[in-house]
C-alpha cells in the first residue's frame, strides 16, 4: 500500500469492481493510439502499468471477442481442413471429374471454351464443348459438385487445365485406359496381321485395375502425409456462427470490394449442417442467394460472440456469374523516363 493505493511493485492493483478492468482493456484496445493490438502486444502494454490476477487470460479473451479483429485481421496459423480421400473407382470411367477452361481465343465455329473430363482411375482425358446439362439428365448420371472456391477438391481437373493452357493436349495413359499402347507412326514398320481376342483383352485389362488402385492409394497416402503436416484439424457444429473469407485466393475477390484496408471476412452466418468432413452448409441472406451455400472449412473462420457486438447486415454486390466487376482507376498523369536511349512509359 503506497499513499492509499494498492500496488504490486510499481504497478497498480486493479480490483474487479464496476467493470474497471474491462474499461482499462477497452481503452488499451480501441483507443486511436493503440489501433487494435494483438494479445501479446496488448498484454505487455497493460501489465506495464496495471496488475490483477489472471490478467493475461482476460486480455486474450477480450482480444478474441473483438468483432473488428475477427473480420479484419489475418490468421497466422496453418490452414484448416485435412486432406480428404475420394472413393476409388472400380472400373474405367465409373467416376470422372470435370471442369471448364473459358476465355480462350474464339475459333472459326465460335467456340471459346473447353469442357475437360478426366477419368479418376486411368487419368484419361476427354474434351468437349457441347452443352452438358441435358446430357446428364438424359444419361441419368449423378453430379457431385466441389465446394465453393475450393478447387483442390477437383485437383486433377485443375492440374489438367494448367497443362492445357500450355499445350492444349494431354498425354493419356493409353496402357491403363485401353489395355495396350496405342499405335503410333513409330510402329508402322511392323507388318503382318494381328489377332485380338475380346475375352483375353478383358481379362488382361481386369488384371491391371487392382494394380492401378494400389498405386493410387500409395500416391494419396503420400500426398495426405505431406498436406496434413501443413494443416490443422478444426471442426464446427450446426448452429455455430462463422465468417466467410472475402478473398478465397490471391487476386480473386467474391464478396465485398477489393482493397487492402477492407475486411477480410464477412458475416457471421449460421452453420446449418455438416455436408462432409470438411464442408459445411451455411444460412446465407437473400442477397447472396446466387452463391452456392456449401463452403470448405478453409473459407470459414469461427465467430466468437460478445453481448456488446452490434451486427450489421452489409449489402454485398454479387453479379450473376459470380465474377468481380472492377472500376478502372483514372490516369491523372504520366512520366517518361529514358534508359539506354529508349523511352520507358
Amino acid at each position: 500500500m503506497v499513499d492509499g493505493v494498492l500496488r504490486c511493485g510499481d504497478r497498480l492493483c486493479v480490483p474487479d469492481i464496476n467493470g474497471l478492468r474491462q474499461k482499462i482493456m477497452h481503452e488499451a484496445h480501441y483507443a486511436p493510439y493503440s489501433v487494435h493490438p494483438g494479445t501479446t502486444k496488448m498484454y505487455h502494454d497493460v501489465k506495464g502499468i496495471y496488475w490483477w490476477p489472471g490478467m493475461k487470460k482476460d486480455v486474450a479473451q477480450f482480444v478474441s471477442t473483438c468483432l473488428t479483429c475477427q473480420q479484419v485481421k489475418f490468421e497466422h496459423q496453418k490452414p484448416t481442413g485435412l486432406l480428404q480421400e475420394l472413393p476409388l473407382p472400380e472400373w474405367k470411367w465409373e467416376r470422372i471429374t470435370m471442369d471448364f477452361v473459358i476465355g480462350l481465343p474464339r475459333t472459326l465455329k465460335g467456340h471459346d471454351s473447353i469442357w475437360v473430363i478426366v477419368d479418376r482411375l486411368t487419368k484419361g482425358t476427354q474434351f468437349t464443348s457441347r452443352f452438358w446439362q441435358k446430357l446428364q439428365e438424359a444419361m441419368g448420371t449423378q453430379l457431385n459438385f466441389s465446394t465453393t472456391f475450393h478447387p483442390q477438391t477437383d485437383g486433377q481437373s485443375e492440374r489438367t487445365i494448367q497443362t492445357l493452357e500450355d499445350m492444349l493436349r494431354m498425354c493419356v495413359l493409353d496402357f491403363a485406359l485401353y489395355g495396350r499402347k496405342c499405335r503410333s507412326p513409330l510402329c508402322w514398320t511392323e507388318v503382318g496381321e494381328k489377332q485380338l481376342e475380346g475375352p483375353d483383352l478383358i481379362q488382361e485389362t481386369s488384371a491391371k485395375i487392382p494394380l492401378i488402385q494400389e498405386r493410387l492409394r500409395i500416391a494419396f497416402s503420400r500426398q495426405k502425409s505431406y498436406a496434413d503436416s501443413k494443416r490443422r484439424d478444426v471442426q464446427y457444429e450446426p448452429g455455430d456462427q462463422v465468417f466467410i473469407k472475402v478473398s478465397p485466393m490471391k487476386g480473386v475477390v467474391r464478396f465485398g470490394k477489393r482493397g487492402k484496408l477492407n475486411p477480410r471476412y464477412i458475416g457471421p452466418f449460421e452453420i446449418l449442417e455438416r455436408v462432409r468432413n470438411v464442408s459445411y452448409r451455411l444460412a446465407l441472406p437473400p442477397h447472396l442467394s446466387s452463391v452456392h451455400p456449401v463452403f470448405h472449412i478453409s473459407m470459414l473462420r469461427k465467430y466468437i460472440p460478445d453481448p456488446s457486438h452490434i451486427l450489421q447486415t452489409l449489402e454485398v454486390n454479387i453479379v450473376e456469374d459470380l465474377s468481380y466487376e472492377e472500376t478502372p482507376v483514372a490516369i491523372i498523369g504520366k512520366v517518361i523516363r529514358k534508359f539506354m536511349n529508349k523511352d520507358i512509359r
